[in-house]
């Protein structure tokens, strides 16, 4: 029977994001005793904990997350381990040196993640400050490459935030981003990714529930 592993970080109340985006709040909203029925208030980012970037989410013309066809989402996956039984030093920049070892899995249309074990910072200042960051020249090296999808274990790619998300997300280039998995220890180098985000109608990104299915 295969395997499955949660790559996603609990949503909780209170949890940390982005220090300019909304806070995430998880409330209770009734009771069986005050409605006959358990009924939960939630309020959060579109990019709160483990989520995927639209390219919507940097270009006003870009497309948004239920334009973007479901297969983008599910399917075949390599790991990229760029610290195999340990983690990356806080702010290691990636360089296209890093990821040239590891070039014959980047596909076009494919689906590529990268572990560099700072999940363990998740829910801390420093997860949003220190984490490793993708180099401008390695992103441009993924985009030329013309994979579907990229995730990661950091809260985004980079700290040259914008000019990564435009490289990345750009017209022609169009990878989905997901961002903040968790677990990428457990993965093996192939395996099955299912990452699907809510079906929000002209929106730019979406929490999911990723999970790798392993044989």
């Amino acid at each position: 029977m295969p395997r499955l592993i949660d790559l996603s970080h609990p949503l909780v109340d209170g949890q940390l994001g982005f220090p300019d985006d909304p806070g995430i709040q998880i409330t209770v909203h009734g009771t069986i005793a005050s409605l006959g029925y358990n009924l939960t208030k939630i309020s959060m980012s579109s990019h709160q904990g483990t989520h995927l970037d639209a390219p919507l989410h940097f270009f006003d013309d870009g497309n948004s997350i239920d334009q973007i066809p479901l297969d983008r989402f599910y399917g075949p996956a390599w790991l990229v381990d760029l610290a195999p039984g340990t983690l990356l030093p806080p702010r290691t920049p990636i360089t296209v040196e890093m990821l040239r070892p590891h070039e014959a899995r980047f596909q076009p249309g494919g689906k590529v993640v990268y572990r560099t074990g700072w999940q363990q910072a998740f829910n801390t200042p420093a997860y949003f400050t220190d984490y490793p960051t993708l180099t401008l020249e390695a992103a441009e090296w993924i985009a030329r490459r013309r994979i579907g999808l990229l995730g990661m274990d950091t809260p985004t790619p980079s700290t040259e935030w914008q000019a990564c998300h435009h490289i990345l997300l750009g017209p022609g280039v169009e990878i989905v981003l997901v961002e903040a998995l968790a677990n990428l220890d457990e993965l093996p180098e192939q395996f099955t990714l299912i990452g699907f985000p809510l079906n929000l109608q002209g929106r730019d990104g979406s929490p999911i529930r990723a999970v790798a299915v392993v044989k």
